[in-house]
């Protein structure tokens, strides 16, 4: 039987120490918007959007809550990438019959909507909603002054998730997700940086809305920037969350002079980049501006530029993409990031682990 359930992104939800400081960054610098609340004597949490994103700042309120132990294991981080589908239950029945562990049963919310939980990747669930008029979860209460959407925003929608995974996990979390869950594997790449590697993999939903790039270290290498994210964050989890923008030189202008850091890029990639692509979209002088990187798959091209981590742990950060047609990602796109990530750990004189 096939089964390739239309999934969408619903939320993604944050388990945090301080919901206001969380809150505050990305409102500040990124311009997201505050839009509703929800509070038991468990958690706090604030829904905050931007497009079509919506991102869930969740602090608990007792240590019997998940996110007390989660940020305690980890620091703040992503907890859930709440996935919207039409028959909740029909889908839950149906991935728990294929291997899924079962979190919470489908339930029914007074709103009338039906959500239950799957077992993600390490301590990463997905909910699985059905949809709203509102797009945010069950539970939340709109806040009254909350500002409207804006003609101007910056960030439209959720691209991808980057997965850091523990070694020897990257068959396992493929076949969850493409036979459990009825995603597809749409690239694959092993990168070599000087004597280091990674293998990657990226599985996507039936729809194209849900990607995950899942990456695991190669332990025939030299330990590298994956180990060190496994050692800091705690096990396996999300690298980095990356933002999908229309216009990438205008996005990441402002949100730099909003404050946002990003990573820097070698001259040199501007250097030959005239020799590996004929740009369609922005010039050259541009992108080296703003240090944003250019790659093509067999569908257009793909423009990407990845931000300075501000977590104590230096593990989460976020990227800014814009698709001009690409649908996948190109092959030198990775190991730029990769030697990116390198080179701004150096910087900042980071001890190699």
């Amino acid at each position: 039987m096939t089964f390739s359930p239309a999934f969408g992104i619903s939320h993604v939800e944050f388990y945090v120490a301080d919901v206001d400081s969380a809150a505050a960054e990305l409102t500040d610098r990124y311009g997201f918007r505050p839009v509703a609340r929800a509070a038991s004597a468990q958690a706090q949490s604030l829904a905050l959007r931007q497009g079509r994103i919506v991102l869930v700042l969740t602090q608990a309120r007792s240590p019997h809550h998940p996110g007390a132990d989660y940020v305690l294991a980890h620091g703040d981080g992503v907890a859930d990438i709440a996935l919207t589908v039409t028959d909740v239950p029909a889908v839950f029945d149906e991935a728990v019959s294929r291997g899924a562990v079962p979190l919470a049963v489908p339930r029914r919310h007074p709103d009338g909507r039906t959500t239950a939980v799957l077992a993600g990747f390490g301590d990463v669930v997905h909910t699985l909603v059905e949809p709203g008029p509102t797009g945010l979860p069950p539970g939340f209460t709109a806040l009254p002054d909350a500002v409207p959407e804006r003609d101007d925003e910056l960030l439209e929608e959720l691209d991808h998730f980057a997965v850091c995974l523990l070694p020897g996990e990257l068959e396992r979390t493929v076949d969850f997700y493409t036979r459990v869950l009825g995603f597809r594997m749409v690239f694959q790449e092993l990168i070599r940086v000087g004597a280091q590697a990674m293998d990657s993999k990226v599985v996507q939903s039936r729809t194209g809305e849900v990607t995950l790039t899942l990456i695991e270290p190669d332990t025939s290498a030299e330990p590298g920037q994956i180990d060190r994210f496994l050692a800091e964050h705690g096990g396996c989890g999300v690298q980095h969350v990356a933002f999908a923008s229309r216009d990438i030189v205008r996005a990441v202008g402002t949100l730099r002079d909003r404050g946002v850091e990003f990573l820097s890029v070698p001259d040199a990639y501007y250097t030959m980049l005239a020799d590996r692509l004929d740009l369609a979209r922005h010039s050259t002088s541009e992108l080296h501006e703003i240090n944003v990187l250019v790659d093509e798959d067999h569908d257009g091209q793909l423009f990407q530029i990845f931000t300075r981590s501000t977590h104590p742990r230096r593990t989460l950060f976020h990227e800014v993409i814009e698709r001009f047609g690409a649908r996948t990602f190109g092959n030198g796109n990775i190991k730029a990031l990769y030697e990116a990530v390198e080179a701004e750990r150096l910087d900042a004189g980071a001890v190699p682990r």
